[in-house]
């Protein structure tokens, strides 16, 4: 089963286009639920189009997950000097003193390497990852830590870094009738 921390990889052949070669970081796993966001999924808008006071920061957007769409998140590897900031994993912090956050900005502190901004999302109740689990419509993967640089081909990197019939899989088309 996935831990906190965890990354999960939508397996190669799932047909629901908010996961369809999906990598979510799991940010929270226990017996409430779970929740993450997807980490290779950019959206079209810049932070300064959603929150007007941001500072001027050259950091995409990514599409997080079908929940909550109305909601902006953010992952980053500045945890020890922002406040309420949440340790998902090693180098990766979840949240934490918005004000903060903009301030650490305009003073130069926080790069846009250091940090991806989420619109909405991913959400299991209780029993639903475990279901999907179960239906072997996820990858758990631990091993991966670096997912700041490009995403465009994390999905297939992180599979093909994990070997065997990862790796196979991997370099599967998407649709395999345009192959």
């Amino acid at each position: 089963m996935p831990r906190k921390g965890d990354f999960l990889l939508s397996e190669p052949f799932m047909k629901d286009p908010s996961f369809k070669r999906a990598v979510i970081l799991l940010c929270e796993h226990n017996q409430t639920g779970s929740f993450g966001f997807i980490l290779n999924k950019i959206s079209d808008f810049s932070v300064q189009e959603l929150i007007l006071d941001f500072p001027a920061f050259d950091a995409p957007v990514y599409l997080g997950g079908p929940v909550g769409e109305d909601t902006l998140h953010f992952l980053h590897r500045c945890g020890p000097i922002l406040e309420n900031s949440i340790k998902v994993r090693e180098n990766i912090w979840w949240g934490g003193n918005f004000e903060q956050l903009k301030e650490e900005i305009r003073n130069g502190n926080i790069f846009p390497d250091d940090i991806r901004f989420f619109i909405g999302y991913s959400g299991w109740g209780v029993g639903q990852l475990k279901s999907e689990m179960d239906d072997n419509s996820w990858i758990i993967s631990d091993k991966y830590t670096d997912f700041y640089g490009e995403s465009a081909d994390l999905w297939k990197t992180i599979m093909h870094d994990m070997g065997g019939n990862y790796k196979l899989l991997s370099n599967f088309p998407e649709d395999p009738q345009l192959n």
